[in-house]
């Protein structure tokens, strides 16, 4: 089993490490209110634990739960903390209105983490086409994006002890396609779909 470190204390926060308790991984919780982080670890339970804001965390997996603009100054203020983990971001960098990114270049939240991360660290994307709800109670294919094979071989793994199913969709520069995903994901629930309840995946056909 895996080892994670939850930087963040939201909803996804909590749903991401209620199956990774599930899953019989080692969780630690780090949150800038330590008294959230507590509450979390201790509504996780299992061995869930909690580290202080800042320092190393225990985990070798260590995902940002956080909103999309905090992101990158939280990398940035963890700093060589984060040396040799493995930080993925699950981001989605909504424009106001919902139908288009907030960067407007051809970039993404991962590819500017990895600007700022310490010598060793590799950056993924993944869990960003998913919507809570469907991640809490669903099956879900988990798109992931990242440079380091080793890396996204380890968040892989991780993925499946969840539960699911995790597809590699190639280098860190897809991750700005994997957010674009999530601004269709968003469009199809508000359109075509009209609800929430659902995720994008991959079916295979053969003969």
């Amino acid at each position: 089993m895996s080892s994670i470190t939850l930087i963040g204390t939201g909803n996804m926060a909590r749903t991401i490490g209620t199956l990774a308790v599930a899953g019989g991984n080692a969780v630690e919780v780090m949150g800038r209110d330590q008294s959230k982080a507590d509450d979390l670890a201790k509504a996780l339970g299992g061995d869930a634990t909690t580290g202080k804001w800042g320092a190393v965390p225990a985990g070798d997996i260590v995902i940002a739960a956080l909103l999309y603009d905090g992101v990158v100054p939280v990398v940035a203020e963890y700093g060589d903390a984060l040396a040799g983990k493995v930080i993925v971001d699950i981001s989605n960098p909504f424009n106001a209105t919902f139908d288009g990114l907030a960067h407007s270049e051809e970039t993404s939240i991962a590819q500017e983490v990895a600007k700022v991360a310490p010598a060793g660290a590799s950056v993924v994307k993944a869990f960003n086409t998913i919507f809570r709800n469907v991640l809490e109670k669903g099956r879900p294919n988990v798109f992931v994006a990242g440079d380091n094979a080793q890396a996204k071989a380890g968040v892989a793994a991780f993925i499946e002890s969840l539960g699911l199913r995790p597809l590699d969709v190639g280098g860190l520069k897809m991750a700005h396609w994997l957010e674009g995903v999530g601004v269709i994901t968003v469009g199809l629930a508000g359109n075509g779909v009209g609800h929430w309840d659902f995720a994008l995946g991959v079916n295979e056909f053969t003969g």
